[in-house]
């Protein structure tokens, strides 16, 4: 059993525990914007193609203690890197610091791919060369105080670079945190979904991902692992295929809605590029004429927060929300994210749940509201 790391953003931590527990993880630990896990080499492979709430899956090779530059070198220096690529492979280093010892990240990274290039100089009379787009081996460092942790990247691209975007409108909400936020409201399928206010359709796609059982990743055409010297082809082909032929049929209805053409054209181009046009429809109809289907369902929304869009009057439009939801959606669980709290509480009603989320660099409250 190897120990792996899945990180995700701040608040989606405890569904990225439920997603690896489902996959079969063992000795699961929440941490902070992560969750740390042990399993075999085809839970790697499956944690890649299948989590939606994760960024990226590390496998943790070496931990430390650096109480300077020459600690952090040599200790870097001290790892057989030969075992993980060649000379003739590209590299690229990810970098966090946090505490007095390392202030700059990049300075961090920087060091720590010298001491990985003069140990293949030392070796070979060559230096493996950097490349950021695509290496053959991407790392992972983290430095918290005197505390060092190397690891190595499996996943290359970010996962939440799902591969069908693509059109965009302003503000449009990662992809991680979208499947993050489907998963915390509860829905499982069992029930319609509407997200009346679907912008580039995010939402929408991710619940229709979920409901159909589609992993996240089936548009992705590689991972970190596959450039490993270890990494199993024969491995890997199971594990995509015994995934892939749990696609099902999904029987309720997911309604995208957005009062803007550009937005319901976007979704539209997105859920095609998804290949999920048949699942989710789409209409250019705004909130307040949207009709509800039948109950029960789980409504989802991201309205502007007044701060990358602007809304003429904040307390009217969110008032207006909160109106219509008591109203037209009777029997339905409503779940709303914005940055803007004050606005929030213009909504009038008391909310079931909080829950603190992150979305780009705006702190955010994701609040359920049922509606009785």
């Amino acid at each position: 059993m190897q120990p792996y790391l899945a990180k995700t953003l701040a608040g989606l931590e405890p569904v990225l525990a439920s997603e690896l527990l489902a996959l079969g993880a063992s000795e699961i630990r929440l941490l902070k914007r992560a969750v740390a896990f042990t399993g075999e080499l085809s839970l790697l492979y499956r944690a890649n193609y299948e989590l939606r709430s994760a960024l990226r899956v590390l496998v943790p090779i070496h931990s430390f203690s650096a109480n300077n530059e020459r600690d952090m070198y040599e200790a870097v220096r001290e790892i057989n890197w030969a075992v993980y690529m060649d000379v003739g492979d590209t590299l690229a280093v990810d970098a966090i610091a946090q505490g007095e010892v390392f202030r700059h990240s990049q300075y961090l990274g920087l060091l720590t791919k010298d001491a990985i290039v003069d140990q293949f100089r030392d070796r070979y009379n060559r230096r493996p060369n950097v490349s950021t787009i695509g290496p053959s081996l991407r790392i992972n460092v983290h430095v918290q105080g005197t505390h060092a942790d190397i690891s190595l990247d499996a996943s290359g691209d970010s996962l939440h670079r799902r591969n069908y975007r693509r059109d965009t409108v302003e503000a449009p909400l990662n992809e991680v945190l979208a499947a993050g936020m489907v998963l915390l409201s509860g829905w499982n399928g069992q029930g319609s979904f509407v997200d009346p206010m679907c912008g580039s359709g995010t939402l929408p796609i991710e619940a229709a991902m979920l409901a159909t059982n589609t992993p996240p990743q089936i548009k992705r055409e590689s991972f970190g692992f596959f450039k490993w010297p270890d990494f199993d082809q024969k491995l890997w082909k199971i594990i995509k295929s015994e995934a892939d032929a749990k696609i099902q049929p999904f029987e309720f209805q997911i309604l995208a809605a957005d009062k803007d053409p550009r937005a319901r054209n976007a979704t539209a181009l997105n859920l095609m590029s998804a290949g999920l046009e048949t699942v989710v429809r789409v209409e250019k109809t705004p909130f307040e004429k949207l009709e509800a289907p039948e109950p029960p369902g789980t409504l989802i929304m991201n309205p502007p927060y007044d701060e990358r869009l602007k809304i003429e009057d904040t307390v009217a439009f969110y008032k207006n929300i909160g109106d219509l939801l008591k109203k037209r959606w009777p029997g339905w669980s409503a779940w709303v994210i914005s940055s803007n709290r004050d606005a929030l509480k213009h909504i009038g009603l008391k909310s079931a749940q909080k829950i603190p989320l992150i979305n780009g660099a705006l702190e955010c409250s994701y609040q359920k509201f049922e509606m009785y």
